[in-house]
């Protein structure tokens, strides 16, 4: 599988950050490592960078979060060199609730394992996608001869196929988004999570998050746009305050994730098998025969 992330933002057709394997954010040349996407998700970024390497998401976005590469049970590499783990991701997901940085989440993945990643998210109104479940491997399609590899994840490739017939009148909903690939295509057993979400996903259109196009208001208002320098002023005192009176964010400490994946396992006390001890028997009574013989027999019972 190629490492590969995408973000989409609004409801805009797909346009977002591409994180591609050759180490750049594509369009913005942002090295591609798990601290700097979850900078980027959380919006922790330094305040000289540009609108073009920014989430600009509010409380009004929805976001698409598609995620795809080598992973495990509740790991995703990045790059071969380092994981995000699903811990990780779930904190940054209530950070960015906390923040108010989307109003819905969609958190499609790719991956082997790819259920685990999903099973530690606690915010609300995020709806989770996974190709396989805990144990099973995500395998690849269409393989080309020339080159020897494979171009294109099996699941990625239905959901593609499924999304290319979407148009932004489409009433297609989440629930046939569910059903494009199952086990008799993926080998594997796609998943979904969508207790944290408050819609039905019935009643949720694929447009919500794929190719719609933005809602506007119209207005017969004439606007003037000539800035009120007194108006400015007052608005600028008073958002000041505003911040002072804010109180600061607190965030929880997080889990020591590096410790408890490399802590040693704790060693478990030893005990013998039942055949063992059916064979220690068994060597006990054919040695006693062997001694004894069969007239003894009335000494034991």
């Amino acid at each position: 599988m190629a490492d590969t992330c995408f973000l989409g933002q609004g409801f805009s057709t797909l346009v977002g950050l591409l994180l591609l394997p050759f180490g750049s954010l594509a369009a913005s040349q942002i090295e591609v490592t798990v601290e700097n996407f979850l900078r980027v998700l959380t919006g922790r970024i330094p305040s000289s960078t540009p609108r073009s390497k920014r989430l600009l998401s509010d409380d009004r976005s929805n976001i698409l979060i598609y995620m795809t590469g080598h992973g495990g049970n509740g790991f995703l590499k990045f790059q071969d060199s380092e994981e995000i783990t699903n811990i990780e991701l779930a904190d940054a997901f209530e950070q960015m609730w906390q923040k108010r940085r989307y109003n819905e989440l969609l958190f499609i993945i790719d991956t082997c394992q790819g259920a685990s990643m999903y099973e530690r998210f606690y915010s609300p109104n995020i709806m989770a996608l996974a190709s396989s479940q805990v144990g099973e491997d995500s395998l690849s399609h269409q393989p080309d001869p020339a080159i020897g590899v494979h171009l294109m994840d099996r699941y990625t490739f239905y959901v593609l196929e499924f999304l290319e017939e979407i148009n932004p009148a489409s009433q297609t909903n989440m629930n046939d988004l569910f059903q494009v690939c199952p086990k008799s295509l993926c080998v594997s057993t796609p998943g979904h999570r969508t207790d944290l979400f408050q819609r039905d996903p019935k009643n949720v259109l694929i447009t919500d998050f794929f190719g719609s196009v933005r809602k506007v208001e119209i207005t017969t208002e004439t606007i003037s746009l000539q800035p009120d320098s007194g108006i400015m002023e007052s608005s600028y005192k008073k958002d000041l305050m505003d911040e002072e009176l804010m109180e600061p964010l607190k965030y929880a400490e997080q889990l020591p994730v590096a410790q408890i994946i490399h802590q040693k396992p704790k060693l478990k006390d030893w005990h013998p098998p039942g055949g063992f001890i059916l064979g220690l028997w068994a060597l006990i009574i054919m040695v006693f025969f062997k001694t004894y013989g069969i007239k003894h027999m009335k000494f034991i019972f």
